[in-house]
């Protein structure tokens, strides 16, 4: 048989059987364009008109698109579009299993948050990540293991001193289990029991094991106030030392004869830098913040006259101190300590170290927190200079329930305070400190930018109208002019309601 014929009687069955010649099936289109917007890309470089394309949970271009036939197109109205929000600092971690919906994230505009915060975690990590996926959220969620919880889990209720070697290697062995489930790092909360009492070598010995992990630390450094420059003079050393880079929990300037030493601040920070240390921090935007009372006292003694003093003379004053959970008094609750001190007919300073006490005896009766006050202690030039510092990033250091505003508020007021009404940051800076800068500051290399193969997660919101509207009366008031919000490419809030979606996932170390 010629080569000739065989070639011919291929050639035949090849065009005229079905099996190798299917039926042409008609193209479908899987992908979907957020188009006429305002792109505002997360790393500071100037605005553009255009659109972004996505498949599935991943951005495939972003520019001046054309919709292709049969694509999904959202019309964006000519409105702002950025990467999703990244909170650094959240205590989301708290309440959301009853709160899977995470409102008071995504009306923000967050699409990530960072939990294990102060030196505390849900643990074991393995559980936390498997309860997340049963429940499924509609943010993502990464957090960093707490030194006061492993701390608690070998000292026991035995923690007023420094660890012996022994409870210090048992405590490592927790982290690196802990690491290996997928932590990002180790997180200090120094100023808080029972992480007051140990000493710069047992936060060493941990870190050091969180950096040959190939992780982060981050810290709630050990005084925010009276001993400031000590402390950030500690966790430059950890930095130092360990190689790895480190991150100042909201940071600030919290006594009197602190203010308007931000640039000095700054200036330390930056030489750190320039030593080679990567060392960052993140901010939110309050002139108070939200602890527990024992805080002010660094003794833990609250018959302490002196120290109690200096707290509302120098720390808090008593006008600007209120309770938001008194549990031995409730009724004490949004009220400030001048309003207190005047029901109980004694001064301010009595009326808190009466407080005290009473919190602290129902403390050691039943094993849990009694009390949580917001204090004010800071001044706005000195958030305006940190804030502006190039390797700060927004947090909102906020709850999903959280009775100070910034749990609801700290994004948005970023936007409406500081680029809008004050003028002071540029739109494309304010929102790289609310995405680029934070994913940076978190080692995240596949979110935080509007770029082709990263996450499809986007806020969509008006500059012209945005504001944060919760306060200290109505804490739970959602902010203005958050307009729509996606996570992994699914929509999870729309003009004021979370959707059904729930396509948040845990993100361990290396995202």
């Amino acid at each position: 048989m010629s080569n000739l014929f065989i070639l011919i009687v291929t050639c035949f069955l090849v065009v005229a059987c079905p099996a190798n010649n299917p039926a042409p099936r008609e193209t479908t289109v899987d992908t979907t364009l957020i188009g006429n917007v305002l792109i505002v890309d997360g790393s500071g470089a100037p605005a553009y008109e255009g659109g972004v394309r996505i498949r599935g949970d991943r951005i495939l271009a972003v520019g001046n698109l054309t919709a292709i036939g049969g694509e999904n197109v959202f019309d964006g109205g000519g409105l702002v579009l950025a990467p999703g929000f990244i909170d650094t600092h959240s205590h989301a971690d708290s309440l959301i299993f009853e709160h899977a919906d995470a409102l008071a994230v995504v009306s923000q505009g967050i699409t990530t948050v960072i939990v294990g915060q102060d030196g505390s975690s849900r643990y074991p990590l393995a559980d936390f990540v498997q309860q997340l996926a049963d429940i499924g959220t509609t943010v993502n969620i990464g957090t960093y293991i707490g030194h006061n919880t492993i701390r608690e889990e070998v000292l026991g209720d035995d923690y007023r001193r420094v660890a012996t070697r022994e409870e210090t290697d048992a405590m490592g062995e927790m982290l690196r289990q802990e690491m290996a489930s997928g932590a990002m790092g180790l997180s200090t909360g120094l100023e808080y029991d029972p992480g007051i009492y140990s000493d710069t070598d047992e936060v060493l010995a941990l870190a050091q094991i969180t950096a040959d992990a190939g992780g982060r630390y981050i810290s709630h450094i050990r005084s925010e106030d009276r001993w400031l420059d000590d402390a950030v003079d500690e966790i430059i050393e950890i930095g130092r030392v360990t190689g790895m880079p480190v991150q100042i929990s909201h940071i600030k300037l919290a006594m009197k004869s602190l203010w308007h030493r931000a640039p000095e601040l700054v200036a330390t920070l930056n030489a750190a830098r320039e030593e080679g240390i990567d060392i960052t921090a993140d901010i939110y935007p309050y002139e108070y913040w939200q602890s527990n009372m024992m805080v002010l006292l660094p003794e833990r003694d609250p018959t302490d006259r002196e120290a109690a003093t200096f707290a509302l003379n120098q720390l808090a004053p008593p006008d600007g101190l209120w309770m938001t959970r008194f549990e031995p008094e409730p009724d004490y609750v949004g009220k400030t300590m001048t309003e207190i001190a005047a029901l109980r007919e004694v001064d301010p300073v009595t009326a808190f170290m009466q407080l005290a006490g009473e919190s602290l005896q129902m403390r050691e009766q039943t094993g849990r927190g009694a009390d949580a006050i917001i204090g004010t202690s800071m001044i706005e030039d000195d958030i305006r200079t940190l804030l502006s510092w190039e390797y700060t990033n927004v947090c909102t250091d906020g709850g999903l329930m959280d009775l100070h505003p910034r749990g609801r508020g700290s994004f948005p007021r970023i936007l409406a305070r500081y680029v809008r009404s004050q003028g002071s940051m540029s739109l494309e800076t304010a929102v790289r400190k609310m995405t680029g800068q934070a994913a940076d500051n978190m080692g995240f290399t596949d979110r935080g930018y509007l770029r082709e193969g990263l996450a499809a997660d986007f806020v969509l919101f008006d500059p012209d109208v945005i504001v944060d509207r919760a306060t200290p009366a109505e804490p739970f008031a959602l902010a203005e002019g958050i307009v729509s919000v996606w996570v992994a490419g699914e929509q999870v809030y729309d003009r004021d309601s979370v959707t059904d979606a729930r396509p948040g996932r845990y993100l361990g170390r290396g995202h």
